[in-house]
């Protein structure tokens, strides 16, 4: 796996556009602000906050969550006045956990990340952080590699709509989902966005230590 802290620190971060994710912009303007249940809505992996400063400059309470202290740093002298609150913090730790809660989730750049094995360990942990009811929406990379290249590599690592169906239904619903409208040039027709709604009753497992 890559490490992110060192990216950050270096500058090597490619994956960075330098504005919001386009899908998350189509959906503000689809759904409005109904979606996300008032705030705070948590951005994991959230690199330098661009979608976190997009959802407070919407009027949203927005918190982002990123593995790597100096994408933290660089998000927190490149916010606005909108609502919006950085951490450096592991998504998939417990311990990070304990104590949390949000209205929603919007998931751009940490579940393509994270190796293929910690997918539901990644449901899961959105589970543990949500109210009945309450919504993981995210766009999801269905075809990220060119042809030729080693489509089991990555970050980031493919996903097509069934395996999300399966990962996610232990604890959620889907509710929507489409191949954006928008998107960055060299990501049009390889993306797909997803609404799932956490089950009532569903319940996450006791957990220890951090993956």
């Amino acid at each position: 796996m890559r490490d992110w802290e060192q990216c950050y620190r270096s500058g090597e971060t490619p994956w960075d556009h330098g504005s919001a994710a386009p899908p998350l912009l189509e959906l503000l303007e689809e759904y409005g602000s109904a979606l996300w249940l008032g705030g705070p809505v948590l951005v994991p992996g959230c690199g330098l906050g661009h979608d976190v400063r997009a959802l407070a400059d919407f009027g949203i309470p927005a918190v982002g969550l990123d593995i790597s202290e100096a994408a933290v740093e660089r998000a927190r002298a490149l916010s606005g006045e909108g609502a919006e609150t950085y951490e450096a913090g592991d998504f998939l730790c417990p311990r990070w956990r304990e104590g949390r809660s949000f209205s929603a989730i919007w998931e751009h750049t940490c579940f393509c990340a994270i190796l293929p094995g910690q997918r539901a360990a990644y449901a899961a942990a959105a589970a543990a952080l949500l109210p009945a009811g309450g919504h993981l929406a995210g766009v999801f990379y269905l075809t990220p590699h060119d042809p030729g290249e080693d489509e089991e590599g990555g970050p980031p690592f493919k996903v097509t709509v069934v395996e999300l169906d399966e990962i996610f239904s232990p604890w959620f619903e889907r509710i929507d989902g489409w191949v954006p409208q928008r998107a960055y040039p060299s990501r049009v027709g390889r993306e797909w966005t997803g609404i799932f709604r956490k089950l009532p009753h569903a319940r996450v497992a006791g957990e220890t230590g951090c993956l």
